[in-house]
């Protein structure tokens, strides 16, 4: 009963089996909903249970409890299995980090004069996100997949374009019969570009946000107090140490969020 349950809500979700190779979790749809079934059917319950005094202490009906527990289970889980998004977007970043160090190092062994083949095997050796992916070529061509068709495979399950520009270009060029260095090359200057633009974009947002932070994180807590205490004073209001570190909260949580914000914005290139 439990995987015919599994099962259909795993139809609920048709990309999810390539979400999860993208994402690269190790697991199949199936358990990654079970999973996240479990989890959520567990925290559903404890929030139940404390959902369950309120209810009482309001003179609610004991009818509504299962309704809370089924919304709860849904809500959880529906927050969980966006947990593959955030995967994906983390490992894009991840390659397009070090996307221009493979293509790079994998021209360097092109131009030597070593076969293609060879320097995906020397490629796969390398540290990082992108040697994975130069992993999983390598495996499908020992396995007696063809080269082109191990490329493509590589291509539909990497979350990066730009690492999947390089592996188009490889890959065009040996359809077409042409030098693959020529290609890697044009794609990875077109890269290069592409970065030192977004690094002009950053710097760009980066004084817009900085004026932003400045107003709201400093200018105003700081004028704020200051008239508070003013008018406290004048109006002999006692500023108790609860207000005082409910304010505190509140400035820590700020500085946090800001943080948070200028990691966000911030670019993940490696020239």
């Amino acid at each position: 009963m439990i995987a015919s349950i599994v099962d259909r809500m795993t139809t609920w979700y048709p990309e999810l089996k390539k979400k999860i190779k993208l994402s690269g979790i190790h697991t199949t749809p199936q358990e990654f909903v079970a999973k996240n079934l479990k989890n959520s059917l567990v925290l559903a319950l404890c929030m139940t249970i404390l959902s369950v005094f309120f209810i009482l202490k309001k003179h609610g009906s004991f009818v509504w409890i299962p309704v809370v527990f089924v919304l709860f289970t849904l809500g959880f889980f529906h927050f969980m299995m966006k947990v593959l998004d955030a995967a994906i977007i983390k490992r894009r970043k991840e390659i397009d980090q070090e996307v221009l160090f493979a293509g790079r190092y994998l021209l360097i062994k092109l131009n030597s004069g070593m076969p293609l083949v060879n320097s995906l095997i020397e490629a796969s050796k390398s540290y990082g996100a992108s040697d994975k992916y130069f992993k999983d070529i390598v495996r499908d061509i020992e396995l007696g997949t063809p080269i082109e068709e191990a490329l493509e495979n590589a291509m539909k399950y990497t979350p990066s374009k730009k690492f999947k520009k390089i592996l188009f270009q490889i890959n065009n060029a040996l359809r077409i019969g042409i030098d693959v260095t020529d290609s890697l090359e044009a794609v990875l200057d077109e890269i290069a570009q592409e970065q030192l633009l977004e690094i002009q974009r950053y710097g760009r947002k980066l004084n817009s946000f900085t004026m932003f932070y400045m107003l709201i994180a400093i200018v105003i807590p700081s004028l704020g107090m200051t008239l508070a205490v003013v008018i406290a004073s004048i109006t002999n209001i006692a500023i108790t140490l609860p207000f005082l570190m409910v304010i505190l909260f509140f400035l820590i949580v700020l500085q946090f969020f800001f943080i948070a914000m200028f990691h966000s914005i911030r670019p993940k290139v490696n020239l």
